[in-house]
């Protein structure tokens, strides 16, 4: 069964994060988050040769810790039974996590809390995760590889530090975005939000219409 501890010595909840990369271990996390009320998830993808982006990991926090899902090594389709089952998943800048998701598992989640949006009915104008966690937890993210390629393998220790650290604080946060929200009687219109951006469509469109949304597009002359 391909699980095992991220090398590295930082938080404990990081350390013990789970490395999925075959069917056995992925059935068994997708069994333990189906009882799961709320997970947090963020993705990794490439996009810069091809028109649609390619997954290349999948982080999930839950109460029980974080798992990383290597999609290039195992089939990722089954995660879907997660997305559309009952917990609400917390996600943040979600539309490009929901377009690869969409189009890796066939599903979105079918409840979503999504922090930037939430974060906006506090005065947070489209802030990034690591202010988020700074301005509200009080606590620093690390930086290291947000410009990495995250298809290439193996991935190291660095990177899966990293990307363990995107979900680790997400349901904190979600915490106590929900707190301040209740407090100020904003909850329910930040909610409304993020369920119109689970109904906004999640694909970048057709590719061979995509040229019609560019300036001046009906003064092109054909070749």
């Amino acid at each position: 069964m391909a699980m095992r501890e991220i090398p590295g010595s930082y938080e404990e909840h990081v350390e013990s994060a789970r490395f999925v990369t075959d069917a056995v271990a992925l059935n068994e996390l997708v069994a333990e988050l189906l009882d799961e009320e709320r997970y947090g998830i963020d993705t990794e993808f490439h996009r810069e040769r091809t028109y649609w982006a390619k997954l290349a990991l999948v982080q999930i926090s839950w109460s029980n810790g974080i798992a990383l899902v290597d999609p290039l090594a195992v089939d990722i389709r089954p995660f879907s039974q997660v997305l559309e089952g009952p917990g609400l998943a917390i996600l943040h800048a979600a539309d490009q996590d929901l377009e690869v998701l969409e189009r890796s598992c066939g599903a979105v989640p079918q409840r979503l809390f999504e922090t930037q949006i939430a974060a906006g009915f506090l005065g947070f104008s489209s802030a990034s995760l690591l202010s988020l966690v700074e301005r509200i937890l009080g606590r620093r993210l690390e930086k290291g590889d947000q410009l990495t390629d995250w298809t290439r393998r193996p991935l190291s220790a660095t990177q899966l530090r990293y990307a363990a650290f995107d979900v680790a604080h997400l349901l904190d946060l979600h915490d106590e975005i929900d707190r301040r929200l209740r407090e100020r009687g904003r909850l329910e219109w930040a909610m409304q939000e993020c369920a119109l951006a689970l109904d906004r469509p999640h694909e970048p469109g057709i590719p061979e219409e995509m040229w019609w949304k560019l300036r001046q597009a009906r003064q092109f002359r054909n070749a």
